[in-house]
């Protein structure tokens, strides 16, 4: 029974998330009213906050590649917002995370200070490049991203044997209770110097595509450092906040923020997010993990065949 309503569950939230896509892929009768797509984002967006938290993957991650695929908007806007809508869905869930330990400030403050660096170098490739060449380099990567999420076998409590040196130099430990469980966690990370040198790679990619690249950030800390999976994935919202309002001042500078487009996106993030945040203490990662790939799967594909011209 558990596993019948964590599965009805998940499918309500994906249909609810493809609605707002099919609609906007149809055409706009020619007397749309103005509002029509803020209310679609706006929808959209607060859907994707409630998913996005407790797979720790960032709300820019679906916001980019679903709104770039099906919304009729130039994908440099739809980039800079989607730094906006990842940094926001960051910063709702952020308190409540720390709060409940599933969230560690001294394990995303290191990891964060080199991709929040690399990340603006990424902002400004992303903008000189062509937007044919950008679409289609994100349908390459958001379907690299399913690839990942579906080969990779992430471990609920990875077992560290002993720390290295730099971690615990830096105190990158900690303790937390499973909501699912009560099961009080003590954990611990290794290969932390490989890891700051993998958040610098991640850092461009989240400027680069304005997808915020929580998809990398979990699977880093989790199956590289061994970092628990809740742990792993409510402290890649924090590692998001940092980066991502370092990338988002690129596109500010540059005139790549619409309000039309990120007000609208930004407020639906938040209100999402914060139902997010609730989740990831008593869903099951598995659940969402699925769900997500399965939409990932479906924008990653659109975004690819719009960068190369077969699906306009």
């Amino acid at each position: 029974m558990p596993r019948r309503r964590a599965a009805a569950a998940a499918a309500c939230l994906f249909a609810l998330l493809a609605a707002p896509a099919q609609a906007a892929a149809a055409a706009a009768p020619a007397g749309a009213p103005w509002w029509m797509w803020p209310a679609l984002l706006f929808v959209a967006c607060f859907v994707m906050g409630i998913v996005a938290v407790p797979a720790g993957i960032g709300g820019g991650t679906l916001f980019v590649p679903i709104v770039g695929g099906f919304f009729p908007f130039h994908l440099d806007f739809v980039r800079g917002a989607g730094l906006l809508v990842a940094l926001a869905s960051a910063l709702a869930a952020a308190p409540m995370l720390l709060r409940g330990g599933l969230a560690s400030l001294r394990l995303a403050l290191p990891l964060a200070l080199l991709a929040s660096a690399s990340s603006i170098g990424g902002a400004l490739l992303g903008l000189a490049l062509p937007v044919s060449v950008v679409q289609t380099a994100l349908g390459l990567i958001v379907l690299g991203i399913v690839a990942l999420m579906a080969v990779s076998k992430k471990s609920e409590f990875p077992v560290v044997a002993a720390p290295d040196r730099l971690s615990t130099a830096l105190a990158l430990h900690g303790v937390f209770v499973d909501g699912a469980t009560r099961r009080r966690v003590d954990w611990q990370v290794h290969r932390s110097g490989i890891g700051l040198v993998v958040f610098l790679g991640i850092g461009v990619l989240a400027g680069m595509f304005g997808i915020g690249a929580g998809w990398a950030n979990v699977p880093a800390l989790n199956l590289l450092m061994g970092a628990p999976l809740k742990v792993s994935a409510g402290t890649s919202g924090l590692v998001l906040s940092l980066v991502d309002s370092s990338a988002a001042w690129v596109y500010v500078n540059k005139g790549a923020v619409l309000p039309m487009i990120a007000v609208p996106s930004v407020i639906g993030m938040m209100l999402g997010a914060k139902i997010g945040a609730r989740l990831l203490d008593v869903l099951k990662g598995s659940v969402i993990r699925r769900m997500v790939i399965g939409v990932l799967l479906f924008a990653g594909l659109r975004a690819l065949l719009k960068g190369t011209g077969v699906w306009p």
